[in-house]
C-alpha cells in the first residue's frame, strides 16, 4: 500500500494530474504534459495497479490526448487526501478575509 509519505513530489503531482484527467477529461491524458520520467512512473504504477494507463487507439486519439489513465480505488484516496491537505494549507495562509473575519474584527 502506497502512502503519500514514501511518494516523491513528483510522483503526487503526476497523481494530482492523473486524477485531474480522470475528473475534467473522461481519463484522456496530454501527451506533452507529462515527462519521460513521468511515463516511467505511470508504467511502474500501472504495472502496480495502483493505475491503468495506456494508449488510445489511434483513430480516436485527438492532438496531444494520445494516453488514458484510471485511477484505483487506493491512487483515489491517496490523491482525495493530497487534495484536502493542499485546500487545508491554502485556506489557512488566504491573503483575503470573508465578510464574516472583517465583521468579526469591526
Amino acid at each position: 500500500m502506497k502512502t503519500l509519505q514514501h511518494m516523491t513530489r513528483q510522483e503526487i503531482s503526476l497523481l494530482l494530474y492523473f486524477e485531474s484527467c480522470a475528473v475534467d477529461h473522461n481519463g484522456k491524458v496530454h501527451s506533452e504534459r507529462i515527462s519521460d520520467n513521468e511515463r516511467e512512473i505511470a508504467k511502474r504504477w500501472s504495472d502496480e495497479g495502483f493505475i491503468q494507463f495506456g494508449r488510445i487507439a489511434l483513430q480516436y486519439a485527438r492532438g496531444c490526448e494520445t494516453s488514458w489513465v484510471f485511477l484505483s480505488d487506493e491512487a483515489w484516496s491517496l490523491a482525495h487526501e493530497e487534495r484536502k491537505t493542499r485546500a487545508k494549507f491554502g485556506w489557512e495562509n488566504k491573503n483575503y478575509l470573508t465578510t464574516q473575519e472583517k465583521r468579526d474584527l469591526e
